[in-house]
């Protein structure tokens, strides 16, 4: 037999190993079936080789992150904590401490008064010389006024320097915007290899099973399909979370809520009438946050925003967001300490909350400590799963010069309405989801490309 003839034989019968397994079922799977099959197996192996290790990278920068608010805890204990004791200062003069305490005057962006005793209040400032929307925070004892740190932080949940560090790796690779793509990707691309392994478990699941102890592959293949159908879940939902975070596709997404109404309600910060007498005083923050204790912002952690100019409330929000409650908000006219708008979670839409929450969980502050344990089992799963899925591939690579199915042989396949349905859906979410779209044409580039080489004898040359 020829040398190109024999090697096209071997490459056949590892390319039908995995659907001869199928074949064995009870059940045989139609044409329509197979030609499916084929193509989601061969899209699920494209998303595995190529956006596994930013979803690796995604999955194990974000276990890092939930795992680490405790050692936040323990690295910032002394900002962070103060054991004094004793009635609180005044908040006009806790900040009045605070801009003591710094070289060139700043504008403060918000404070957030010591949520109990024991702990200490932070005074956020905008620092044109910090990036990626930090502030510069300082950390006063509110009983004798003593300036316990000077840090950044970031977000809501007020993550200090540590954390920082371990949330932009998880959002950009520490890249910058240009980053950003990379967790974009991941996010664009998990749910369809989650719904993909799915389906490609539940047709060989038979297979699987009988298989599991016949050699090292099928090892692989039947720890990889059991992990993945466990943690299916948990793959759309951070799908769908991160995306709402993503540059691209998070743009998109914010405009398609807006348009069916699924916005978050926010206490809006207008005033009816205009004060053009009006002066902003860090004295105005006691009586706001009194205001708003008596209109029933009852958390412990809150932050105070003040207004600048006139005709702008200053707001009152809870940022608890351990308890999915602890989120209301209100404004207040800083001329007279009045309410003048508020949001309640308990009036919040049905879709609203699972956002709020949704988020919450995808952070792994919701409920604490639990949270945080889901998260990271979760986590520490998925990347051991790809690390399988890569296991499985090395095992079974194709001979030098030979090259498994393309993608566009694969949907060439397909019937006429199912090539048709697959073209209408990848141009949609090419659309709505623009670095799915752009990453779905290099790979079809790529494969064409290894096709045409393959076909033209320069691959088995190379190798």
């Amino acid at each position: 037999m020829p040398a190109k003839a024999a090697s096209s034989t071997r490459c056949d019968t590892v390319l039908k190993q995995s659907s001869d397994s199928t074949q064995s079922d009870s059940t045989k799977s139609t044409p329509l079936n197979q030609g499916a099959s084929a193509f989601i197996r061969r899209l699920h192996f494209y998303i595995g080789l190529f956006i596994g290790p930013f979803i690796f990278m995604a999955a194990l920068t974000g276990t890092l992150y939930v795992m680490t608010p405790q050692l936040e805890q323990w690295v910032y204990h002394d900002e962070l904590t103060t054991t004094s004791q004793g009635q609180p200062q005044p908040l006009s003069l806790q900040i009045a401490a605070a801009r003591q305490a710094l070289a060139t005057p700043l504008v403060i962006k918000s404070v957030r008064p010591a949520p109990a005793p024991g702990q200490t209040t932070r005074v956020l400032f905008r620092d044109p010389t910090l990036d990626h929307y930090q502030v510069r925070t300082l950390f006063v004892d509110p009983v004798t006024l003593a300036i316990r740190g000077d840090l950044a932080s970031y977000g809501t949940s007020g993550i200090l320097p540590l954390r920082i560090a371990i949330d932009f790796m998880h959002t950009d690779l520490l890249l910058g915007p240009v980053g950003r793509n990379y967790s974009e990707l991941a996010a664009s691309w998990m749910w369809v290899a989650a719904l993909g392994g799915l389906y490609l478990w539940w047709t060989q699941r038979r297979a699987i099973g009988r298989e599991s102890k016949k050699g090292s592959w099928a090892h692989h293949r039947s720890r990889h399909s059991q992990v993945g159908v466990w943690i299916a879940l948990g793959l759309l939902f951070f799908s769908a979370t991160g995306l709402t975070w993503s540059k691209w596709a998070g743009s998109n997404i914010a405009q398609w809520r807006q348009a069916i109404g699924w916005v978050t309600p926010t206490a809006s910060r207008q005033l009816p009438v205009t004060n053009s007498k009006y002066v902003y005083q860090d004295t105005q923050f006691d009586s706001v946050v009194t205001a708003a204790r008596d209109f029933g912002i009852d958390a412990g952690k809150i932050e105070v925003v003040p207004a600048y100019k006139a005709g702008s409330a200053w707001v009152v929000q809870e940022i608890d967001r351990a308890w999915p409650t602890q989120v209301d908000s209100v404004a207040i006219d800083p001329t007279n300490d009045h309410v003048v708008s508020h949001a309640n979670f308990a009036d919040y839409p049905i879709v609203a909350k699972l956002i709020r929450w949704g988020i919450d969980a995808h952070m792994g502050v919701l409920f604490g400590l639990p949270n945080q344990i889901v998260l990271a089992l979760f986590g520490l799963s998925l990347c051991t799963m790809i690390v399988w899925g890569y296991r499985m591939w090395w095992v079974r690579r194709p001979k030098a010069g030979n090259m498994m199915e393309p993608l566009t042989a694969a949907w060439l396949k397909l019937s006429i309405l199912g090539r048709t349905l697959v073209l209408i859906v990848a141009l949609f979410l090419g659309w709505s989801l623009p670095v799915m779209g752009v990453s779905l044409v290099v790979f079809i580039a790529i494969d064409l490309l290894r096709w045409h080489l393959n076909k033209s004898g320069v691959l088995a040359t190379a190798q």
